[in-house]
């Protein structure tokens, strides 16, 4: 496939990378790329229209990737077993089964889309992806095994959705149902990827933007719930329903926001994670999770269409930002879905046009990522757009899934790290010696997962592929995840450079209370050693007479000895200010006299 063309309308777009510099500035270039694509825009919705009306979806697929934190058991301390050997062991009571994978299976399972997969990304990457095979495996602890553990539940095979109350039911096909555990580090990620046939346009962009919802965003003026679908049942093999949302209920909703200040989760997901359960619910369980980012999950997206050159750019940007689609009084053709400002520069942002054009093997396939979504758009009669073993199908579900987990895993991890300061610094109490020594530990292991995961999970490079690197590069800077890193090492490093001088602090203080003691014990030893002089003479006496003697001065010192202790801090002032040549005699006994006086401190 060789690239789209650099130039719309004469205007050069690639600057100094496109040949020549361009004599216009980089706003200048996309105001006219703004007015060149707006002009092109009603013609494109004019051929829609002649053509039929709203182009016809005829495969989608949908992914989404539910980033969740893992909240340490009331018994962490003392329970050893990660988070997926928890889950192995609940055995029945779960209907998670830990995924044997097509790398740790039978080689009859690997096939070509599988090795595709692998040979795309970077060697430190494929260790994380897929560990050190099996004679890493074979050399025990957790060297030669992946750091991702999938667990799948195989019980629902479809989901019925009603976008909005009145709407014809959709029934989509559940393809998998997964949860992907990370060793060494607290979090999970909820994956669930779903397809249907056969969709006009409006009906995907509305079941893209309205499915993978956690919660409602609200309710209108008749309570019904806003943004997301209107009714979703997961059902089984057999049609029968399994569980259902509860959207409609807002009073469910709202007594759980006031009473525990966080959002309930809605309860067909709630039903799908068990046995994990929200740590907010009153639902026992030894897995539970928190929210760690927004109520709508990251999202990927592939459109197999009829003709995608027949999409307008209102259509791409709603495709991409996951908007829905327009209001049926409006149309296709209607304003843009943000300020024009806004979007000026949404191709440059957004897109990615290498093969944006009519030729090759999958031709007019189009890539669109937000960081929270990544999109691909296509032609569907097009084999190698729609085959699920070497094609761009093939290439979504494996290696552009992949960079998608990759980069949301990082988000989530570093998003899990700031949690655990704020946590630790919420818990501390700087009048309870335990509270401190709990904040100390926190902090201490925040800083020390933090290493792990920079040195196990942190690249910025995960293939030379120039297609996978742009996909990962586009999502990684849309979601800020360099300034995101930079800013949660900051504060772990203040974190721990405080924990740092307050030990060097106390080892000071503790120096100094030393040496005002051996100062003052200093006058005894000299004044009672002073030629070799004893006070008693008690070398001939009876045993008896000698050990009493002992146990009278020993106690006499030890007493002596910790008093000094206690009195070190003002004793140490006092030692300081007769070392002041500035200070007058009458000042150094007020000194002197302080080391009694109650509350001097």
């Amino acid at each position: 496939m060789k690239p789209v063309s650099d130039t719309i309308s004469g205007i050069p777009l690639g600057g100094a990378e496109a040949g020549t510099p361009s004599p216009v500035t980089k706003a200048e270039r996309c105001r006219v790329y703004t007015g060149a694509m707006q002009q092109i825009t009603p013609g494109l919705d004019a051929a829609a229209q002649a053509a039929g009306g709203a182009p016809r979806v005829r495969h989608l697929r949908a992914t989404l990737l539910w980033p969740l934190r893992l909240m340490p058991t009331p018994s962490a301390p003392h329970d050893r077993r990660s988070p997926w050997e928890l889950l192995k062991e609940a055995g029945a009571d779960s209907p998670w089964r830990e995924v044997v994978d097509e790398y740790t299976g039978s080689s009859e399972a690997f096939h070509e889309r599988h090795y595709n997969e692998f040979v795309s990304f970077l060697p430190y990457v494929q260790r994380f992806l897929y560990g050190e095979g099996r004679r890493g495996r074979e050399a025990g602890g957790h060297g030669g095994e992946s750091p991702m553990h999938v667990f799948r539940r195989h019980d629902i095979a479809a989901v019925r959705v009603v976008a909005r109350p009145g709407d014809a039911p959709l029934t989509l096909q559940v393809v998998h149902t997964d949860l992907y555990f990370f060793f060494d580090v607290d979090v999970v990620m909820l994956n669930m990827e779903v397809g249907a046939d056969d969709l006009g346009l409006p009906q995907a962009q509305e079941t893209l933007y309205r499915f993978g919802r956690a919660y409602p965003g609200g309710w209108d003026a008749k309570g019904a719930a806003l943004h997301c679908m209107s009714s979703v049942e997961w059902l089984d093999a057999k049609g029968q329903v399994l569980a259902s949302s509860d959207a409609q209920q807002s009073d469910l909703f709202l007594a759980h926001v006031a009473e525990h200040r966080a959002p309930r989760i809605a309860a067909h997901w709630a039903w799908l994670m068990q046995p994990l359960v929200s740590d907010h619910s009153g639902e026992p369980g030894l897995l539970r999770f928190r929210q760690l980012e927004y109520y709508r999950m990251p999202l990927m997206a592939y459109l197999a269409l009829d003709d995608p050159r027949k999409l307008s750019r209102l259509d791409f940007m709603r495709l991409t930002l996951v908007t829905g689609a327009a209001e049926p009084a409006v149309g296709r053709g209607g304003p843009l879905p943000f300020a024009e400002d806004h979007m000026m520069d949404f191709e440059q942002r957004y897109c990615y046009d290498r093969f944006w054009v009519d030729a090759g093997s999958a031709p007019n396939t189009r890539y669109l990522c937000s960081g929270r979504s990544l999109v691909v758009v296509g032609t569907a009669d097009s084999e190698f757009f729609c085959c699920r073993d070497r094609g761009v199908l093939a290439q979504f579900r494996h290696q552009h899934f992949l960079v998608f987990l990759i980069a949301h895993f990082q988000k989530a991890a570093l998003l899990m790290f700031s949690d655990r300061l704020v946590e630790a610094l919420r818990r501390l109490d700087v009048h309870d010696v335990a509270s401190v020594k709990r904040f100390k530990r926190a902090i201490r292991a925040s800083f020390e997962g933090f290493l792990r995961f920079t040195h196990r999970y942190w690249f910025h490079e995960i293939s030379e592929q120039a297609q996978v690197r742009a996909l990962y590069r586009l999502c990684t800077s849309h979601l800020a995840l360099d300034p995101l890193y930079e800013e949660v090492k900051e504060r772990i490093a203040d974190m721990n450079t405080y924990l740092d001088a307050d030990s060097l602090r106390r080892q000071a203080n503790t120096v100094v209370r030393l040496t005002v003691v051996t100062l003052f014990g200093l006058i005894g030893t000299i004044t009672t050693g002073f030629l070799g002089m004893n006070l008693l003479a008690e070398a001939d006496s009876p045993l008896w007479k000698k050990l009493a003697w002992f146990g009278v001065v020993g106690a006499f010192t030890t007493w002596l000895t910790f008093y000094t202790l206690i009195k070190s801090k003002r004793l140490s002032d006092f030692i300081d200010a007769l070392s002041d040549e500035r200070q007058s005699f009458k000042s150094r006994l007020g000194v002197l006299a302080r080391v009694w006086k109650p509350g001097a401190d």
